[in-house]
């Protein structure tokens, strides 16, 4: 079942990529995006991986970010370290979260990904992010969670495609706003 801007964020608690447990109360009090990402070597994904963490400063200091994949965690240690996020990568290869959060699965959402963002598919992998193993669900839908002190949803925002996700400047809105 989707969530939807006002709802509560769901708790979660999960394997971070150093091998360790994360909870989202972590981050009470404090305003974060949750993004659900495909598999861990997915070419849209380390490509807005890449974007997030090159542009995080840009978001401010009370703000961070939470990464999901649907991957096993030895997988995602392989593809996502060399992202070194300064933020919490986690591994829901059972899709617990996924599930919880009403993440879709859209073979049309594949191709269409393919077919419209093919500059962006190709710029991925010309940057070393091929997907040589894929370990997790092809037909995955991204979707970006911003979560405001209080813990509560302020945009859901649910990918149509395999490299859709919420634009950077709306996630840069929401970081620096006092609202």
């Amino acid at each position: 079942m989707k969530l939807y801007a006002g709802d509560s964020v769901v708790p979660i608690s999960l394997t971070s990529i150093e091998g360790e447990m994360f909870s989202l109360d972590a981050l009470k009090g404090q305003r974060f995006m949750l993004s659900f990402f495909r598999f861990a070597s997915c070419p849209f994904c380390n490509l807005r991986m890449h974007e997030l963490v090159s542009r995080i400063d840009e978001f401010g200091d009370s703000f961070t970010i939470v990464a999901v994949f649907d991957s096993p965690l030895d997988n995602l240690q392989e593809h996502a370290t060399g992202h070194a996020a300064p933020f919490p990568i986690l591994a829901d290869p059972e899709n617990i979260y996924y599930y919880k959060y009403g993440i879709e699965h859209s073979l049309a959402g594949v191709f269409k990904g393919m077919i419209f963002r093919m500059p962006t598919l190709l710029k991925g992998m010309l940057k070393g992010y091929v997907p040589l193993k894929i370990k997790g669900s092809m037909t995955t839908m991204p979707a970006d969670f911003l979560v405001d002190e209080t813990g509560l949803i302020r945009t859901a925002y649910y990918g149509s495609d395999e490299g859709d996700h919420l634009p950077i400047e709306a996630v840069k809105a929401f970081a620096t706003s006092s609202d």
